[in-house]
Parts: structure tokens; C-alpha cells; sequence
């Protein structure tokens, strides 16, 4: 079992390059470049932050939760956590983290996993699959960089709370995270990455009650 490791960040908001809100249910895209510093707010407490990671020059080349698990032998995510891609690099590390436990065993919530776990009148339901898809679109529109459906992967969901029983099975619970906790990951490459801020009206993840989150980037100092 994971040991959380809390820890504060020094960065400050009036220095970041950019400070961006995004609402439940909407998504941001960015790419993040090696030795900048990204952070993840979670605004209103107990909010699931749905995110991919891709080498910005090799999309092919994107985060694994296979690989990091591994390395770190454990399925938490916490302060000192490198984030291992499909071609076994270091793409991410972090850095700083005031909630302590971050969930990359979950998945996304899509149209399908809806009806399937909750009810078949559930899947007009806004997901957080669509967001991903939304990001990646508007992405490959803006930069001519394919990246579409078939890139989307495995996710790692900041501030979730999937505990793992003693049996191998997932759960679902209350979130572990409270008002302005954070998550904050250093680029050790170019970094691409697509949050599908997490529309889920159906699971305890996030109180039931999807809110918005607030993202930061400083420089490499």
C-alpha cells in the first residue's frame, strides 16, 4: 500500500505563464514543455480530473499505467510518482501534491460504461470520454497533428478515490481530496496534455457533484 506523501508546492500564482479554469464537463489541452511545471487545483473539493499524457513529438509514445505501476510498485499515485510512458520514459514526475492519493486504475466514464454500470437511460449523459475526444479534435484542428479516438488510452484520474480491495477488485468511493488541494507535476520531456474535467452525476467520486477545477504552468526556473 501506497504511503501518501504530502507536499507543499513553493511556486506562486502570480508567476505561472497560465492560469486557466475549466469547468465539469469541459476539457483543456496544452502542451507542456520539458522542465516546466504544471499544477492541478482542485477548486471545490472532491472533483475527479480525468488525464492523458502523450510525448509531444511521438503520440504513439504516451503515458502507461502498466509501466508505472510497475516502477512504482503500487497502484496510487502520490509526491515522487514518475509517470512512465509506452516506450519506457520518464514523461512526468510529481512534484508536489497536497491531497495524497490519486487513482490510475478507474478509467474514464464514457456513454457505454454508463448505461452498463447505472441505467440505460444514462447514456445520453454528457462523459468524460466525450471530453478527451472534444480536446483531441479540437487539437489535431488547431495544429494539424493527428490525434483522434483511437489514441485514447488508458487515464490517470487525479483526486479519485478507487480504493482496491484485499480480493483484487475496484470500488468506487467518497473522494479523498478537499477545497484548493492540488497536484503538481514537473515535464522531464514535452509533454502533451488532454483533462477531461470529470461530468459523472452518477458515482460518489466526486459527491455527485461535478465542479470546476483550476490549471497552472510555470516556466523551468
Amino acid at each position: 500500500m501506497l504511503e501518501t506523501a504530502i507536499q507543499v508546492s513553493a511556486h506562486q500564482t502570480a508567476d505561472a505563464v497560465l492560469n486557466q479554469t475549466v469547468e465539469a464537463g469541459s476539457y483543456f489541452v496544452h502542451e507542456i514543455l520539458q522542465g516546466q511545471t504544471v499544477r492541478i487545483v482542485d477548486l471545490e473539493g472532491n472533483q475527479a480530473v480525468d488525464t492523458l499524457f502523450y510525448n509531444a513529438h511521438d503520440y504513439a509514445d504516451r503515458y502507461s499505467v502498466q509501466d508505472t505501476i510497475r516502477e512504482q510498485n503500487n497502484v496510487y499515485l502520490t509526491t515522487g510518482t514518475k509517470l512512465i510512458s509506452t516506450g519506457r520514459n520518464v514523461m512526468l514526475t510529481i512534484v508536489a501534491d497536497t491531497c495524497g492519493r490519486h487513482d490510475t486504475l478507474g478509467g474514464a466514464c464514457s456513454a457505454e460504461s454508463n448505461m452498463v454500470r447505472y441505467d440505460l437511460e444514462k447514456r445520453s449523459m454528457h462523459a468524460c470520454r466525450h471530453g478527451f475526444l472534444k480536446g483531441a479534435f479540437e487539437w489535431s484542428r488547431d495544429t494539424g497533428h493527428e490525434l483522434d479516438k483511437r489514441d485514447l488510452t488508458a487515464n490517470i484520474n487525479f483526486f479519485m478515490n478507487v480504493p482496491v480491495t484485499p480480493e483484487g477488485a475496484l470500488t468506487f468511493a467518497d473522494g479523498v481530496s478537499d477545497v484548493k488541494k492540488y497536484v503538481e507535476l514537473r515535464a522531464e520531456m514535452d509533454t502533451l496534455i488532454i483533462i477531461s474535467n470529470c461530468p459523472q452525476l452518477n458515482n460518489p467520486c466526486n459527491a455527485y457533484n461535478p465542479t470546476p477545477i483550476q490549471v497552472l504552468i510555470w516556466d523551468a526556473k
